[in-house]
């Protein structure tokens, strides 16, 4: 889970907050020169995400749009005709596909004529995930979290709520300009280069721009929760949190300590490499104790109190499961764990004879 990984006092002391007020709904807050910050509603625990406008030519160019619900229409429609002056967008980016970050992108790209721009993965993901509306239920899936250690009363819950990812977004435009990393695209007056990461979506664009010493990080980096790094139904063999953690390390080392950064939730914030170095020990020592715990052979689901510090619930069960099983194939590939399934197909796993790396 985001907060499943919380941060100490110690570690959020070494970050700096520079701004007093966060942006009031409908409203703007000038984080640098033709770059403003705003903010869209969320249900949930996550009351909100931050999303971006840059100033482009005569219009705005946005970074990520929020999810697809009446509440952020009338948003940004307060948005569009006040902060914003009644300038046109002149385009859109999306660091990823999850709900919250491209649910609108369909409608804004439409309603201005303009094109979003997004990583390769992330809109051929979004396209796939988005098709499953209203599919019914696949065998895969079911097998997947009964290998985990669900019951039959949240194995029922899953085939109920699958495939409502696409109900929480727009039709995406049918077709996009790409993102690559590396890439160094220029918005108004400077130049900003694509950052990718991997982990917590499979391409993951954050954008740093060197004149402003601004990085719009997304999900990829946050300074008060930790990313939601999942194992899912798709993938089951996949190791996530490898890639996360090995982004967090690129990222530390392309881009430099003096950024403001820009995250999806929270508030901005300086402190880059400090917060990257927490997550990257802050997991670490979350595979440290589950390695410890599974001493004895335990399930997926029998090891959510090693990684989390709240009790889960049949809300969270879906997200702590992804989660928890991210740290368990980080195990596998790592050769310190072994996998086994028994009799009713379910997986148990139990630490092997390898130490972890000094």
């Amino acid at each position: 889970m985001r907060d499943g990984l919380e941060d100490t006092e110690a570690a959020r002391a070494r970050l700096v907050y520079p701004f007093e007020n966060a942006p009031a709904p409908g409203a703007a807050v000038d984080v640098a020169p033709g770059v403003k910050w705003m903010r869209m509603p969320l249900g949930g625990a996550l009351a909100f995400i931050n999303v971006w406008a840059i100033r482009d030519g005569g219009g705005w160019a946005i970074v990520d749009t929020g999810m697809q619900t009446p509440a952020t229409s009338a948003a940004w429609n307060q948005v569009f005709a006040g902060a914003l002056g009644g300038a046109p967008i002149t385009r859109v980016f999306v660091t990823h596909m999850h709900p919250d970050h491209i649910g609108m992108a369909g409608w804004i790209t439409r309603k201005f004529d303009c094109r979003l721009w997004i990583t390769r993965l992330e809109y051929l993901m979004c396209r796939v995930m988005a098709a499953d509306t209203g599919r019914a239920t696949p065998e895969d899936g079911l097998r997947f979290y009964r290998a985990a250690g669900w019951d039959r009363a949240a194995l029922d819950t899953y085939e109920a709520r699958f495939g409502g990812f696409g109900r929480n977004l727009h039709a995406l435009p049918d077709s996009y300009r790409r993102l690559a990393d590396g890439e160094e695209v220029t918005i108004g007056d400077h130049p900003w280069r694509v950052v990718v990461g991997s982990g917590h979506s499979p391409e993951h664009a954050c954008l740093y721009c060197p004149d402003l010493k601004l990085m719009i990080s997304g999900d990829q980096v946050l300074p008060r929760i930790s990313s939601n790094v999942s194992v899912f139904p798709t993938e089951p063999d996949g190791d996530p949190l490898d890639d996360w953690l090995t982004s967090l390390a690129a990222i530390r080392r392309r881009v430099p300590d003096d950024v403001l950064v820009l995250p999806a939730h929270n508030d901005p914030f300086h402190g880059l490499h400090a917060r990257l170095d927490h997550l990257i020990r802050g997991h670490e020592r979350g595979l440290s104790r589950l390695r410890a715990r599974l001493e004895e052979p335990h399930r997926a689901v029998d090891v959510f109190g090693v990684l989390f510090k709240r009790a889960i619930g049949p809300d969270l069960l879906g997200m702590a499961t992804g989660e928890a099983l991210a740290h368990l194939n980080c195990l596998l590939y790592r050769g310190q764990a072994v996998r086994e399934a028994d009799a009713n197909g379910v997986n148990w796993y139990r630490a092997s004879g390898r130490e972890p790396a000094a």
